[in-house]
């Protein structure tokens, strides 16, 4: 959020999902309760700077730093809440003055502060712990908001594909030895990241569509959901039809996988440096893109999701459960989890950043990708994305393909001169010295054999470089 954006929440006064705590050189400790209010009701922004009546007090700009990481760890131990959360925290500076901004999502789960927990009513937070129905009617209307949260009861674990578990555990030891993952059976994995659930309105316990749709096999999926599926589409030459089509109909974490390789099949990848570091704009670009279509579709609507590359832009397109209209502006946007499980899930294994960097991410390197041009994401019953494509180089200035000519260069004679002072460095090795990814050492290897200027004697291990003269 902006300045502006935190100055009209101020003017609005507390509200059901606004709230304003003094905050000046640590959280207050009712703080959490109000977080855990907000997640269990519509979400909303608190604002640590402001007092009571709306003036802003400002947080210490010492403590800013401190304060937003005492929360993000807090709301991250499931001994102050549970289940944990990711929250964004930002700070804006007004008048002179420092606020804090945190903005809370409304969560698919009832949570608790301290082991209690609260409601939102009005602009105050409620214990409603030892109140029964209101506790009910809670947990009946978070499984009706959110369609990950519909339970199966006759559902078991044969059910479900065990090689996906052993595949999800592999990406988390990579990322993380340590993670408590790691050490559960798959029916404590699944109960950990709430894929089981009672029904409140029938008293049935089970597993969830959220466990299907993540680890269910192909017929149990389309038995529970006989529309899923994501239509990928390649529409350049054949525009009545297609030129080429996959149809996938499967986990979501096989169809990300999937997804991606039909974008990589047919968009290029244009070399491109941040700073000294190569990234992917292809993969940077549509790893949102299609983790987005996968983790916030409404699975309970039948319409048809898409995924269409034609010959000037790429278009998504799936069911929503909207809670806004028309383009979404970066700047201003409050990020709405629409499956906010599956969403944890996919950003514990690597697959998405967290809440609303995302949209960031394509509104920020779009333009880099198609050369100026910007990206729309469009909210409504039928959620769109449109990446526009632009053949890369047919614009942009000819200072910049020089920068980057120089850059490139610049690299490779580094890499010359390593090699020589280290015939046996390893491309990892070489990676870390000139500060690139190894997919960017292995580029200007390959470049530099072409043009006959290094060859490889020997096997990859073992073996060694040797400048040609």
């Amino acid at each position: 959020m902006d300045k502006e954006d935190v100055r009209t929440l101020i003017s609005s006064g507390e509200s059901k999902n606004v709230e304003f705590k003094e905050s000046r050189n640590a959280p207050n400790k009712d703080v959490y309760q109000t977080i855990c209010a907000f997640l269990n009701r519509i979400g909303g922004h608190i604002l640590l700077g402001a007092n009571n009546q709306g003036k802003i007090t400002g947080v210490d700009p010492e403590a800013v730093s401190k304060i937003k990481k005492d929360i993000a760890t807090a709301v991250n131990n499931p001994q102050k809440i549970s289940p944990p959360v990711y929250l964004a925290i930002d700070d804006v500076e007004i008048d002179g003055k420092v606020v804090i901004d945190i903005y809370v999502p409304e969560s698919s789960q009832v949570h608790r502060c301290n082991g209690r927990i609260y409601d939102r009513n009005e602009d105050g937070d409620l214990d409603i712990t030892n109140h029964t129905d209101t506790v009910t009617l809670l947990y009946m209307r978070k499984q009706s908001i959110f369609s990950e949260n519909k339970v199966y009861p006759y559902l078991t674990m044969e059910e479900f594909r065990r090689d996906l578990f052993e595949k999800v555990r592999k990406i988390i030891g990579i990322r993380n030895p340590e993670h408590p993952w790691l050490s559960l059976t798959n029916k404590e994995l699944l109960r950990s990241v709430g894929f089981y659930m009672k029904d409140y309105s029938t008293s049935k316990e089970g597993f969830t569509l959220g466990a299907v749709l993540l680890f269910g096999r192909d017929d149990v999926i389309m038995s529970v959901l006989p529309y899923h599926g994501t239509d990928a589409i390649l529409r350049r030459e054949n525009l009545d039809r297609y030129d080429d089509r996959e149809i996938v109909e499967t986990n979501l974490i096989e169809s990300f996988d999937r997804l991606m390789q039909f974008i990589a099949k047919h968009l290029a990848d244009p070399f491109f440096l941040e700073g000294d570091i190569r990234i992917s704009l292809r993969e940077k670009i549509f790893r949102e893109v299609i983790s987005n279509i996968l983790i916030h579709r409404e699975y309970l609507n039948p319409y048809p999701a898409k995924l269409i590359i034609e010959k000037t832009r790429v278009t998504t397109e799936n069911a929503n459960k909207a809670h806004g209209v028309g383009a979404i502006n970066p700047d201003s946007f409050s990020p709405f989890p629409k499956n906010p499980k599956i969403a944890a899930f996919f950003r514990e294994i690597g697959r998405a950043d967290k809440l609303g960097s995302g949209v960031r991410n394509i509104f920020k390197y779009t333009p880099i990708y198609s050369k100026g041009a910007k990206p729309e994401l469009i909210e409504g019953d039928i959620f769109r994305i449109i990446i526009p494509l632009v053949p890369y180089g047919e614009e942009g200035s000819v200072s910049d393909r020089k920068t980057t000519q120089k850059t490139t260069q610049k690299t490779t004679q580094k890499i010359l001169e390593l090699i020589k002072e280290n015939p046996e460095i390893t491309r990892k090795e070489l990676a870390e010295l000139i500060n690139i990814t190894e997919d960017g050492v292995k580029y200007h290897l390959t470049k530099l054999k072409k043009q006959k200027k290094i060859k490889r004697i020997g096997p990859d291990k073992g073996g060694h470089w040797k400048v040609v003269k």
